[in-house]
């Protein structure tokens, strides 16, 4: 990993934060790209050489200015890591047009306009490796007030295979992956939209420092689609196999 130039969107706390300090200390140089300037030079101060531009992710034209600003200053990018997301605290029934842009605009919209931002440059050089931050609940919809991320997260999930399938042929050496975390100890739950519990008191919830090891694992070694617990595919395969998937969601549901 040592040398390579890494974009990381959301890199201002969280998993982001974790995975720039994480491939700093590998030898990467890390590109921190996210809206509070203030917390990404928190951040750089741990991550030897990084670069960083502010702004908000959601904006196309914002997106397409940190892959400038790497090129300029690194002359190439060879992983670009799109993980900017936010959570929704609301049950289908109660959902708003606005819940359902912002959820769109925050885990879609972001990683697709990361996608096309880089994919110009990773194939004119005929590789790199595209990383998109899914989530677990992005397989299983285990919990119904997180509806709305939910079916983003399965919208970008889609989108990653498309585009791996698009590329398999004329840019077999341009990879593009899928990392799914279930519950992660971050402000993700305080910071989701109509609030949410802390995902830090939460029962087995991951460190970011775990995730972020993931990712570079994955890096390291290419995959299309990686889990940051095994038991999290087990759980992906025993719900698309099951008889009835109803059965299985009544389960998740029943006080214990």
């Amino acid at each position: 990993m040592k040398d390579q130039v890494i974009v990381i969107t959301g890199a201002s706390e969280g998993i982001g934060a974790a995975l720039a300090k994480h491939v700093s200390r590998l030898g990467a140089l890390p590109v921190l790209a996210a809206r509070r300037e203030a917390a990404l030079n928190q951040v750089a101060k741990e991550c030897l050489g990084a670069l960083i531009i502010a702004g908000d992710l959601t904006v196309r034209a914002n997106v397409e200015a940190v892959a400038k600003a790497a090129l300029a200053q690194h002359r190439r990018i060879d992983v670009w890591v799109n993980n900017v997301g936010r959570g929704i605290s609301r049950p289908v029934s109660e959902l708003t047009d606005e819940d359902l842009q912002q959820m769109l605009d925050a885990n879609v919209k972001s990683a697709l306009y990361g996608m096309q931002a880089v994919l110009p440059h990773f194939k004119s050089r005929g590789q790199g490796h595209l990383i998109n931050v899914s989530s677990v609940l992005g397989r299983v919809p285990y919990v119904a007030v997180r509806s709305a991320y939910s079916a983003s997260k399965h919208f970008l999930n889609a989108l990653t295979a498309s585009l791996r399938l698009e590329l398999a042929l004329s840019h077999p050496h341009i990879h593009v992956s899928t990392v799914s975390p279930g519950v992660v100890a971050t402000g993700f739950g305080l910071n989701a939209l109509h609030g949410g519990v802390d995902s830090r008191a939460l029962p087995r919830a991951q460190s970011a420092d775990d995730v972020a090891r993931v990712i570079a694992e994955t890096i390291a070694t290419p995959k299309a689609d990686v889990y940051t617990r095994r038991e999290y595919q087990q759980q992906v395969m025993e719900y698309f196999g099951a008889t009835d998937m109803g059965a299985l969601e009544r389960e998740w549901v029943k006080p214990r």
